[in-house]
């Protein structure tokens, strides 16, 4: 199957009126085709490492990697391609192909800090400045207020990440389970008018979201941001999940409403009825739109051997110049940073942070 662009129509967003928007799919529309997959051609892959070899030669540390230390004529052009269907497309898509088996954890994870910040600039992930992350079951206790997701083998609660893009590549997938989850949060909100447009209204009010913990000096435990936000004829969302009912109870935060928690509800029962299940392989790169797309994971069961268990490598990307965001919408969603800590980019270290 041949990647293909969805075909563009977007019309301006009103609240409390129908989006159309491509990134307004269902899961028949991706479940009919795979299109919304981009295999890597050998030209590319052997852009890609030239690329790292080059990094390797001249001694640059990953945080120093720019746009212009590594030439990819052939795949820039694609990427760019890639990029537009992030804002103007589905809102996501998967990377085909990254030749993981042939390189060391230093080399992909340069080949997949080239790639990523071709899309935009990378974020730190947590309050030790982490620009990437390794998402890993190291036991945690998901239901614990300061327990992140990622850190366990749980299932996870449909939500969005703290910056524009969320980018994954697999290293090794589970023994079972771990399936990728997402959904569109326009069709979510479309749903949602449908059905109980009384209660779109209150997810288009703001709503007290935890920081699970990774707080900086002076910050509140919690920021706000609306469900369902519009701005300039754009809209975007946030997931109604983890983060804020782990924000309830915090200093400062108010209980639900009556009208909130059933928002809430519907939310969380629409979304499940729309989502799709991608399974990932080792070389694979999915990058959400976190604007206009919602993911989780199932639960997996591991292999026993170190060297196998599930490993997939997160990047946060913030892009100044995609889509329009309500004043103060951006600032709350650029990463971790704590003043005095500088960023680093943990290769080898798979401790949870």
């Amino acid at each position: 199957m041949v990647f293909r662009p969805a075909k563009r129509g977007r019309e301006p967003a009103i609240p409390m009126q129908p989006i159309v928007d491509p990134a307004g799919w269902y899961p028949a529309d991706l479940a009919a085709n795979q299109d919304w997959i981009y295999t890597l051609t050998d030209i590319e892959i052997a852009e890609i490492q030239a690329a790292v070899t080059t990094i390797e030669e001249r001694g640059l540390d990953i945080l120093d990697i720019g746009r212009g230390d590594v030439d990819m004529p052939h795949f820039d052009r694609n990427l760019a391609i890639l990029h537009d269907e992030l804002l103007e497309g589905r809102g996501f898509f998967l990377l085909r192909g990254v030749p993981v088996d042939v390189f060391n954890h230093a080399q992909a994870a340069a080949a997949y800090w080239i790639i990523g910040t071709r899309f935009g600039r990378a974020l730190s992930q947590n309050k030790k400045r982490h620009m990437l992350g390794h998402v890993k079951d190291f036991g945690g206790d998901y239901t614990a207020a300061n327990v992140r997701g990622y850190q366990t083998n749980a299932e996870l609660i449909f939500h969005c990440d703290l910056c524009d893009y969320v980018g994954l590549l697999c290293r090794h997938p589970a023994k079972s389970g771990g399936a990728s989850r997402i959904a569109s949060n326009v069709t979510v909100y479309n749903e949602m008018l449908k059905i109980c447009p009384e209660l779109v209204k209150e997810l288009i009010a703001d709503f007290h979201i935890s920081r699970i913990g990774e707080i900086a000096p002076g910050q509140d435990p919690w920021y706000k941001l609306p469900v369902f936000s519009f701005h300039r004829g754009y809209f975007s969302g946030r997931g109604a999940g983890d983060h804020v009912l782990k924000a309830l109870g915090l200093p400062g935060v108010p209980d639900f409403s009556d009208k909130q928690r059933a928002a809430f509800t519907a939310f969380g029962e629409i979304v499940q009825q729309h989502y799709f299940d991608m399974d990932f392989r080792p070389g694979d790169i999915q990058v959400l739109h976190n604007h206009v797309t919602l993911h989780t994971r199932t639960a997996f069961k591991d292999w026993p051997e170190p060297e196998r268990k599930r490993h997939l490598i997160r990047l946060w990307l913030t892009d100044w110049d995609g889509r329009p965001l309500k004043p103060g919408f951006r600032e709350n969603i650029q990463g971790f940073n704590v003043a005095g800590v500088q960023p680093t980019v943990p290769v080898n270290n798979f401790e949870p942070a």
